[in-house]
This record gives C-alpha cells, sequence and structure tokens, in this order.
C-alpha cells in the first residue's frame, strides 16, 4: 500500500485502458473530478476497440473509482 499524501499527490488517481489484456495507455492525475472527466473520455474514444477495459483507481486508498465496461 502506498503511504498517505500530504497534499496533491500528482500520481494519486490513475486512469488504465487496455485491449487485449495489454496496457494501451495510462494517465496520472491530481484531481479526481479531472480524473473522472478523462475516464468519460476515453470510455467515449476508446469504448470501440476490442476487448478494451478502462479503469480509474485511487492509488491512495486503492480503491477502483470507475471501470468500463
Amino acid at each position: 500500500m502506498r503511504q498517505q499524501s500530504t497534499g496533491n499527490d500528482p500520481s494519486r488517481y490513475h486512469l488504465t485502458l487496455t485491449a487485449g489484456g495489454r496496457v494501451v495507455q495510462q494517465g496520472w492525475w491530481p484531481s479526481e473530478a479531472t480524473a473522472r472527466w478523462k475516464w468519460s473520455g476515453w470510455v467515449g474514444e476508446y469504448s470501440g476497440l476490442h476487448d478494451v477495459r478502462i479503469v480509474l483507481v485511487d492509488e491512495e486508498t486503492e480503491e477502483t473509482l470507475a471501470s468500463w465496461p
């Protein structure tokens, strides 16, 4: 588990796009609102890929915040 952060950790919200079980794209943001906005954009842009999965995780709490499908 990661250590508790004190402030805006630039790598707290981690977004991962996989297709066919392979990581295609990743991104990290300090703001949950921005990360959720990016997640929505990725779903809209990449949902047509074969066997795609898009997951947003709070790296500090290790909680999955959103996933598609």
